[in-house]
């Protein structure tokens, strides 16, 4: 349970701006603290918390710090809770759904984008799942360590991609004695040793220079004094929990519902939330109303397992051999030919959300993303649950946002510029509706074997436009039996991929303007370029090609596909037009939005 909300922090919220009918809002930060019983049925399942220093009650202490932006006249606000699960210690909220500026401490109006949230008065709240994340974000969990607990494990760096360029190799927990240091150009290569020298016991640094652009360097060492990371879990479900129950003194009224959001690894912690039973509080009853998680392919998060790296995502290229991807995939109750296990993300009971999930097109190629709504052979389309809705938008990259760059940057080809957060604020709207008021969304909308439109990657008919490479292969979808010593696997999943049109644009899911009405070839991956690993499937860009301005300039470098001028001889504007209000009544576009 939480035992004290403390409050250290309230002001007006950017300069006290209004925003709508909602009015001003206020920012309020503190720290949550909780506690846990280890014998609790509801937390028998948190790794190592049995093992827990505890007080004098024998209880397991925690402090999980907040951020709380709520109208500063709760009769203006809408009575419901969204929040969003940070990422990394970031919130992602405002620079990806409301394309505003990154930043945990917006200062401005303007830094918020379009506030949607704001404007349509929902409470937004932040809480610290994560011990790992910096405690400046103001987003940091405090939990116990367990002295003297050790195990032999693994990790990877690549540098220059994810977390930037590498001078040392920084160790995610205290290592005792010497570490061994291997690399490989790629995720299939053999490892080849590396000399190293432990400058202490949370750093590596390379004998012999810094480390490869690109290359996966793998350290395998003893490491201790692991800290009880599962909590994460735990403190979200007591945090939304208590405040359902005694939130009007802080939330100025009491909440009517609550919706969790999450974005890529966010997206994946709320899936975990879910398949590891935390969507039931400690008696049983519903956490969240709806769930909402955007780029999260059929992921979890490395999270409530001793020496957890919650940070890590599994792609190609790397984390490939990480835990992520575990059955049950799909919130459908299916079998799985490879373990012989039956079971759905969903429980099956009063505590399940209503839970819409959306997806890019690279969450299909890295992410599995097909396994959400196929038999796990990849045979079948199958029929999801009532209270759950699957979408791919499609033509878009994992991180696609307002004001992607169009450079190739470390890829063989020019990056997919493609925004689909309008579907998202739509698809986000209209779950709150579903939770509120029992409005019906819309139907999902992803590609399907059925019709021809999801496929094996080998059978995507891309046109032959010159200079394109394809990918070899999708990212693989495999049984993990060992992360700290992983061994290749005997069998894997049926993953499939999005079949596209004449111009190289995927045919389903939902098509945006700028998909319906191209400019060009959208697609969800890209190739590395040296000094990367030329040619491998790059972690998470996707590609945009334009199409050429005329007919004898497209036909000069033997491109198949029409130009702009032979496909929109008035210009594309009335079509564009047309695509907008068909997605408006569809309710996969918000009126603003089409105005814009």
């Amino acid at each position: 349970m939480i035992t004290r909300l403390e409050v250290t922090r309230r002001a007006p919220f950017v300069g006290g701006a209004v925003f709508g009918a909602a009015g001003a809002y206020e920012r309020i930060e503190g720290m949550a603290h909780g506690r846990l019983d280890p014998a609790h049925p509801a937390n028998r399942g948190i790794a190592l918390l049995d093992k827990a220093p505890r007080d004098a009650e024998g209880l397991v202490r925690y402090r999980s710090g907040f951020v709380l932006l709520k109208p500063a006249d709760a009769a203006k606000g809408n009575g419901r809770l969204l929040y969003e699960v940070n990422n990394r210690g970031r919130i992602m909220l405002f620079a990806n759904l409301c394309a505003g500026k990154p930043g945990n401490a917006p200062e401005t109006a303007t830094d918020l984008g379009n506030a949607m949230p704001l404007h349509r008065g929902f409470s937004l709240l932040w809480s610290g799942w994560d011990s790992g994340a910096p405690a400046a974000t103001g987003l940091s969990l405090d939990v116990p360590a367990i002295d003297g607990f050790s195990r032999s494990i693994r990790e990877e760096f690549v540098s220059g991609t994810r977390l930037g360029v590498h001078d040392v190799l920084k160790l995610s927990f205290e290592a005792i004695g010497e570490a061994a240091v291997t690399v490989r150009r790629t995720q299939t290569a053999p490892r080849t040793p590396v000399a190293s020298i432990m400058v202490d016991n949370r750093t590596v640094r390379l004998a012999d220079g810094v480390p490869e652009i690109g290359s996966i360097y793998e350290v395998r060492y003893t490491a201790t004094n692991p800290r009880v990371q599962g909590i994460g879990f735990a403190a979200t479900r007591d945090l939304i929990s208590h405040l359902r129950r005694h939130g009007a003194e802080l939330l100025g009224r009491p909440m009517t519902h609550a919706i969790g959001f999450g974005i890529s690894q966010a997206g994946r912690y709320l899936r975990d939330h879910i398949a590891q039973g935390f969507n039931a509080d400690e008696d049983g009853q519903r956490v969240f109303d709806g769930v909402f998680t955007h780029v999260a392919g059929i992921g979890r998060v490395f999270l409530n397992t001793p020496f957890a790296q919650p940070f890590r995502t599994r792609t190609w290229h790397e984390d490939h051999d990480f835990p992520e991807v575990e059955f049950p995939f799909s919130s459908a109750r299916l079998d799985d030919p490879i373990t012989g296990n039956g079971g759905a993300l969903m429980r099956g009971d009063a505590t399940d959300p209503k839970l819409i999930e959306t997806n890019t097109s690279t969450e299909y190629w890295q992410k599995g993303a097909s396994l959400l709504h196929t038999d796990p052979a990849g045979t079948r389309d199958v029929a999801l649950p009532a209270n759950v809705r699957c979408f791919l938008i499609a033509g878009t990259q994992h991180g696609g946002k307002a004001g992607m760059p169009r450079d190739a940057g470390p890829c063989v080809a020019p990056r997919n510029w493609h925004d689909p957060m309008a579907a998202v604020r739509a698809l986000l709207v209209a779950l709150d509706a579903w939770i509120a008021d029992g409005r019906e969304p819309p139907a999902s909308r992803v590609p399907r074997i059925a019709d021809g439109t999801l496929v094996p990657a080998d059978a995507v008919g891309f046109p032959a436009i010159p200079g394109l490479r394809r990918p070899a292969a999708a990212n693989d979808v495999s049984p993990l039996a060992d992360w700290t010593n992983p061994a290749p696997a005997s069998a894997s999943y049926g993953v499939l991929v999005p079949q596209v049109d004449a111009d190289g644009n995927e045919r389903a899911g939902i098509r945006l303007p700028d998909i319906a009405v191209p400019l060009g070839s959208f697609a969800g991956w890209n190739l590395y370029a040296q000094p990367y690993p030329d040619g491998e499937l790059a972690d998470r860009d996707g590609t945009f090609l334009a199409f050429a301005d005329a007919a004898a300039q497209r036909e000069a470098i033997g491109d198949p596909r029409p130009s702009l001028a032979e496909r929109y001889p008035s210009g594309p504007a009335w079509i564009r037009r047309e695509v907008t209000a068909a997605l408006v009544r569809d309710r996969l576009l918000l009126p603003e939005d089409a105005v814009r």
